[in-house]
Formats: structure tokens, sequence, C-alpha cells
């Protein structure tokens, strides 16, 4: 039994190769084996699942839906394993590398700042660092934590509460001169609107008005991809940008920009989460160490 568990250990090792290389000639070269080796041990682990892994031909080599399914679980499965010896090794140290995807809001205005102390307690762990405001997901993209803003949606995945922060329309006063102070829901028609990108759960601003609530779209001639993007367009004088108030604390408080339309805000306000991987059990200890410091040094209060 001991024996045929180190055999799917193994096939699983050499079938992740195989996807990362391409083919089963380059996985062979990386594995120091033939190609029909590697074949074989491919084609012995279909044989044990019952399903075909990867469509071959001569000129191409595709995944087959039930690959990439089982490919995503192979790379949790080797990594859990890589975890296990090396905290074995480090006696439960935080040792290895974390790959965090997070909001380009957080991690300028949060994450980032903060990294060079968690690096300094933690001297054996790595961080690969990816920012986007998109919803990601981590098996796909390999990430062992993500920092978003927003509501949860219902998921395997598990999350642990950073704060929330009130949203904020904020203008340059550069472009406030040169265009005027809105003063009601309607003078917004005829100003810059800045907006993401992307659709999101509310894709407007909303206003308050005769106790209820209103959207107002976003029409600016200008799309960002990311809260960060918005704010330095403000900055810059490109138009009004509604965004989380944290990000422009220190721009307000030195002039840079201007809240506007404080009479009309609803009081909204946005959560951020940190999002792993897991049902409950225990964490890496690299993982844990970075949930930790962030629920220490990363909450957001504004």
């Amino acid at each position: 039994m001991a024996q045929a568990a180190i055999n799917r250990l193994g096939e699983m090792e050499v079938f992740a190769r195989v996807v990362e290389q391409g083919g089963f000639s380059a996985a062979a070269r990386v594995l120091r084996l033939t190609p029909s080796a590697v074949s074989k041990l491919v084609g012995r682990l279909e044989a044990r699942l019952g399903t075909r892994l990867v469509n071959r031909s001569t000129r191409a080599f595709q995944l087959t839906p039930e690959g990439c399914a089982f490919y995503e679980r192979v790379l949790r499965i080797l990594a859990d394993v890589a975890e296990a010896e090396r905290s074995a090794n480090a006696g439960e140290r935080p040792v290895g590398h974390i790959r965090v995807n997070t909001s380009a809001s957080y991690a300028a205005h949060v994450l980032i700042p903060l990294l060079p102390e968690f690096l300094r307690r933690h001297p054996s762990v790595t961080v690969d660092l990816t920012q986007t405001d998109l919803v990601v997901d981590l098996l796909a993209e390999r990430s062992d934590i993500a920092v978003r803003a927003g509501p949860l949606k219902s998921s395997s995945l598990i999350a642990r509460k950073l704060g929330d922060t009130a949203m904020i329309v904020v203008g340059a006063p550069s472009y406030l001169e040169r265009s005027g102070r809105p003063r009601t829901i309607e003078d917004l028609e005829r100003h810059e609107r800045l907006g993401l990108g992307y659709v999101r759960a509310v894709n407007g601003w909303p206003m308050r008005r005769d106790g209820g609530t209103v959207v107002v779209p976003v029409v600016g001639r200008v799309q960002a991809s990311d809260g960060e993007a918005l704010r330095r367009l403000a900055l810059a004088g490109a138009g009004l940008s509604r965004i989380a108030a944290f990000t422009v604390r220190d721009d307000i408080a030195n002039g840079r920009l201007v809240p506007v339309m404080e009479d009309f805000n609803p009081g909204d306000r946005e959560s951020f989460h940190a999002i792993h991987v897991g049902q409950g059990g225990p964490l890496p200890a690299r993982i844990r160490a970075l949930l930790d410091f962030l629920a220490e040094k990363g909450r957001i209060d504004g």
C-alpha cells in the first residue's frame, strides 16, 4: 500500500511537469527520463483514473477538461507535500513562498508599506505579489491568499475580515476650478465621472435622495482597471472619482484632493477580506503567518 501511494505521487509529479513544460519530450528532458517513459506514466495514471487527461497528436498537446481540473488538484497536493517536508524540517517555522493576489489600492496603501516588517519577522519566507481588482480563481492563479474588497460570494474559500472603508467622491482643486464644484445630483451630469472598466455589483455611484438612494451612471471618458488608477486620475485632474476613503486620506489632508457631494453620500461602506483556499483544516505555517500579520497590522479603518 505504501509503495502504491508513492507511485501515485510520482505519477502526479510527472503529469504536472508535462503540463508545465507543454509536452512529453520537454518534460522528459527536465525529469531526465525518456519521452516514452513519461508517456507510459501518464497513460498509467489515465488508466487508473478511468479518464483521458491529455489529447495527444504529433503536432499539438492539449489538456482535456478533466485534465485541467485534475492538474489544479495535483498542484495543491504537491504543494502540501512540499510544505509538509519543509515544516517537518523547520519545526513549523514559516518557510517557503507565498503567492498573494490583492487589489491595487490595498497593495499601495497597506500591504506594500508593511511587507518589509513581515519579511524581517520571517526571514525564511518569500512573497510573490500580484495586483488586480478583478476577482480571481485562487486555484487557477496558484495564489495562496487574496485580499479583496466588496461582498463575498458563497464558496469553498475561507475569509478573514480586515475591516471596511467609507466611499467618497473626490476631485483635484485644478479640476474643480476648471469645471466647478457639483452641489446637486443634477450638477454631476456636466462632470467627468471616472469609473472602473468592469461590471460591479452596483455599476454606478449611489447617492442619497429624498430618504432613498439613486444610482448615478458613470459616463466619464476615462475608465480604469483598479481603484488606485482612479485615485491617480483624480489627482491628475481628469475628473471626479468615487473611491475608498482610506486611499485618499493623506491626499485630502494635504489639499491634493477635495471631497465633494458629501451631503448626498449614502454612507455605504466596502469590506475587505483576506481569502484563502481550505475547509478549516491546518494551514501551512507561512500562510498562517501572513494571515495573522494582516489581521494584526493590515486592517482597514477609514
